[in-house]
């Protein structure tokens, strides 16, 4: 892709649209950057900086680029990016101007939930087996601030969301990881069969010779995704042998029938994570690795800031933060990896998908669930569509704020309880991101007395 003297329109001004306006600038295009906000003075300046303009998000200010690349957080299908190309205009997205610059291989990683574990957990893997790599992504890097360190012989390892996948076109990963499909972002991809579209997008241009990893247990994986594949399949699964992989068979995990390691070398909780450890133990092995080398790296593995963390025990409770979990699916991974005695704190930003598969798990395993986040008229409040499916089944406190539900649970806890913050939603209502969540939630349970 030769972009020297081209102009390009950069949408979207946070991480991935910066690292995109530094690539383009040393490719030799001439960039602008567009955002629907107005920038604060500290994020206008690193791009005064740049000597790139900021413009603001408007229809008349798309009528002149050559190229438009959008940020991950910026939909495709809006309207205004459509009638551009119709005109002519190509729009493409920030991870597929990074890939026709990445040097080395892709490993790509997408699904509903467990990314970010799975993507650190495979770079961990490769890391302690002396195979380099760099890894990007959705997990808190810009694909295209991979490109200046990449090289011909690493791999470059990324976590892949359904945001991104939207506007590839030729983006291909040598080795690509689907890990389930739940309903999830139904607020922009409109049905679960949008969404699993685009899930679908990360294998469309892999060959024969490239390589997937799959989870045997998703139906919509199996079903859907393995009949349309063209790359050579690898399968994990925690109830069932699979054609070619890994599964758990009882307390032992097998690849291929050959016993790879025991469940209790697994240091992370609950049985999602031992279905991450299979996909990022069978990528390894793709990438190179040996069997036995990465069973050892994986009992090293300490797991990642935000899903089923550890925080606190305090007079015999015990605090976990996985604000991670921003879907229905993810929260039922959370309430699986626990025996029961549940303080449950839920909310935020409703994302278009029922909170009716957590009733019957909450009534088996929850004391109450404590509901948070931000009331109507905010457009897109969970909390009364919690109330809802919970009314009458569930016990729940109407908390309001984080700060209100621990100490509501403070108050009520007795010894041998758990309080895990597993929200089910996402974090924009009261918080600028999952992680600021999480990081408020330690705070505050560090603060208690």
């Amino acid at each position: 892709m030769d972009l020297r003297g081209r102009e390009v329109l950069v949408v979207g001004t946070k991480r991935s649209g910066l690292g995109a306006v530094q690539l383009l600038l040393e490719q030799g295009a001439r960039v602008r950057a567009m955002d629907a906000e107005t920038l604060a003075a500290e994020e206008q300046a690193k791009f005064d900086r740049l000597g790139v303009p900021v413009v603001s998000q408007k229809e008349e200010n798309l009528a002149s680029p050559d190229l438009i690349v959008l940020s991950p957080a910026v939909p495709f299908e809006l309207p205004m990016f459509g009638a551009a190309r119709r005109r002519g205009i190509r729009v493409i997205g920030e991870l597929e101007l990074a890939s026709r610059f990445l040097r080395g291989p892709i490993i790509g990683i997408t699904g509903s939930n467990g990314k970010t574990t799975t993507t650190a957990l495979t770079g961990h893997l490769l890391r302690e087996c002396k195979i380099p790599v760099q890894i990007g992504g959705n997990i808190g890097v810009a694909v295209t601030s991979l490109v200046e360190t990449s090289r011909p012989d690493h791999w470059n390892l990324l976590e892949v969301s359904s945001f991104q996948l939207e506007s590839i076109e030729q983006f291909r990963p040598r080795i690509a990881a689907c890990l389930n499909v739940t309903p999830d972002h139904l607020d922009r991809h409109h049905d679960f069969a949008g969404y699993a579209a685009v899930k679908m997008r990360m294998f469309e241009n892999q060959q024969e010779s490239d390589s997937t990893v799959m989870n045997y247990d998703d139906e919509t994986c199996r079903e859907l995704y393995g009949p349309r594949i063209k790359a050579c399949q690898y399968w994990f699964s925690s109830s069932r042998r699979v054609p070619a992989g890994m599964w758990l068979e009882r307390d032992r995990v097998l690849y291929d029938g050959r016993e790879f390691m025991t469940r209790s070398q697994i240091r992370l909780r609950g049985m999602h994570n031992i279905e991450n450890v299979m996909a990022a133990a069978l990528m390894a092995h793709l990438a190179g690795a040996d069997l036995e080398s990465i069973a050892c790296a994986v009992e090293t593995f300490p797991g990642v800031e935000h899903r089923i963390e550890f925080v606190r025990e305090l007079d015999g409770v015990q605090y976990f933060n996985d604000s991670k979990a921003t879907n229905v699916d993810a929260t039922l991974k959370a309430i699986d990896a626990f025996d029961g005695n549940l303080w449950l704190i839920l909310g935020g930003k409703d994302k278009g998908a029922s909170y009716e598969p957590l009733v019957e798990p909450l009534r088996r395993k929850a004391r109450a669930a404590l509901l948070i986040g931000a009331e109507p008229p905010y457009p897109y409040a969970a909390a009364p569509l919690l109330k809802k499916a919970f009314d009458g089944r569930v016990p729940f406190a109407d908390c309001g704020t984080l700060d209100t539900a621990l100490k509501y649970a403070r108050e009520h806890a007795t010894r041998g309880d758990v309080v895990l913050l597993s929200p089910a939603c996402a974090s924009f209502d009261q918080f600028r991101s999952y992680e600021n969540r999480g990081e408020c939630f330690k705070q505050l349970v560090k603060e208690l007395l």
